[in-house]
């Protein structure tokens, strides 16, 4: 296997461990208005784009350099907040899913990174997975703090591991999606994971995420 390279390091940039997640003050927070809190950014690993380090961001920053460094997956098999785009009942509603890792060609894991309980957001990331690619289910979603993670079956809803060594490494995961017969939600449950999926991000009161 290839050795994997961050975003900076496939554009020539050695970044030193300590400094890639060094927070920094962006130029248009420093000219803000007295009394305003600054906004910190950190360089988001896969992307190499500066994000705002608000709500889980570093846990997202920890399950990124996680996947490619302790389970073998290469930067380009990672989407940074993948668009979802839903229309329910005539209405347009936008979001994104944290990370989709793809094998393969095709999309295996989606992973919802939170800053506090998984449990509450596991529901959220299953129904993410169910809808996020139209063409098929995404088999695995995940809800991850960057310390733990709770892996669970998209089709069931069911929980299948726990823990950061539960997300399977980027050959493990070729060979199970070799071996997946990849479904398709059925079209009577469609608006049904829509209005669960909204239910859920809609309570995200955290700063959105907006690269630089």
């Amino acid at each position: 296997m290839e050795p994997s390279e961050c975003a900076q390091c496939r554009r020539g940039k050695q970044i030193p461990l300590d400094k890639a997640f060094e927070k920094k003050i962006h130029p248009a927070a420093k000219s803000g208005q007295a009394g305003t809190r600054p906004v910190e950014w950190a360089t988001d690993f896969i992307t190499g784009k500066k994000v705002p380090d608000v709500g889980a961001e570093a846990n997202r920053q920890a399950i990124e350099r996680y996947l490619v460094e302790k389970k073998g997956y290469r930067p380009e098999d990672i989407e940074v907040d993948a668009p979802l785009e839903l229309i329910i009942r005539g209405e347009v509603y936008r979001s994104a899913a944290d990370l989709v890792v793809s094998v393969a060609g095709k999309r295996y894991m989606v992973i919802k990174c939170a800053p506090g309980s998984l449990g509450s957001r596991e529901r959220e990331a299953v129904s993410a997975a169910r809808l996020l690619d139209r063409a098929y289910q995404i088999p695995l979603a995940v809800v991850s703090d960057g310390r733990t993670a709770t892996v669970l079956d998209t089709v069931t809803g069911r929980k299948v591991g726990y823990g950061l060594e539960a997300l399977p490494s980027r050959e493990a995961a070729e060979e199970r999606s070799a071996a997946t017969v990849f479904q398709v939600l059925a079209e009577n449950r469609c608006e049904r994971e829509m209005l669960v999926f909204r239910s859920y991000d809609s309570m995200n009161v955290n700063v959105g995420r907006r690269a630089v």
